[in-house]
């Protein structure tokens, strides 16, 4: 399957928002209620338009999957977890449709935001997960990213990974 990521748009936040709360119920269904429960909203979405990149993929002219890379640091990131770099990129904000799940999607999604964060240009990719079967944690190991810290944030466990990008030069 080939999958390309495309700038989000204004136009696509409902879709995008949508999108979200399907994962959230998924995973609400599937292991109760957590902060993974939390609404998705067309403003979160149109937050998030201004203050990273949001990308879409589509398939059959519907959106499958999302994320957002930025240079903002998020919310619940420690810097002290991490190794220092010169231009961190944050991976935020990534769901795939319910349906769609467990079928590479993803992995497909993080090999589009590496080669997005390579042009940026970044050296690291930094995100972190649940620190619960709810989490993504395993799937971020398995697609190369290297766990770097364990945290509760505002009574929220998580996890911090980070992927060395290639050498960018200045």
């Amino acid at each position: 399957m080939r999958l390309h990521l495309q700038l989000a748009t204004v136009e696509q936040a409902p879709e995008i928002s949508a999108l979200r709360l399907a994962v959230a119920a998924r995973l609400t269904t599937q292991f109760g209620p957590g902060p993974w429960s939390r609404t998705s909203t067309v403003n979160g979405v149109l937050y998030d338009l201004r203050h990273s990149v949001l990308y879409v993929a589509r398939r059959r002219n519907q959106i499958i999957a999302t994320l957002a890379l930025g240079t903002r640091k998020p919310w619940a990131i420690d810097y002290k977890f991490f190794t220092p770099c010169r231009r961190p990129l944050y991976l935020v904000s990534m769901a795939v449709a319910p349906a769609l799940q467990g079928r590479g999607i993803g992995r497909l999604c993080l090999a589009g935001a590496k080669k997005h964060a390579a042009a940026w240009p970044a050296d690291t990719l930094r995100l972190d997960a649940y620190d619960h079967a709810a989490g993504a944690g395993e799937f971020y190991r398995r697609c190369g990213f290297t766990e770097v810290g364990r945290a509760v944030y505002h009574d929220v466990p998580l996890i911090y990974f980070e992927l060395k990008l290639p050498a960018v030069r200045d």
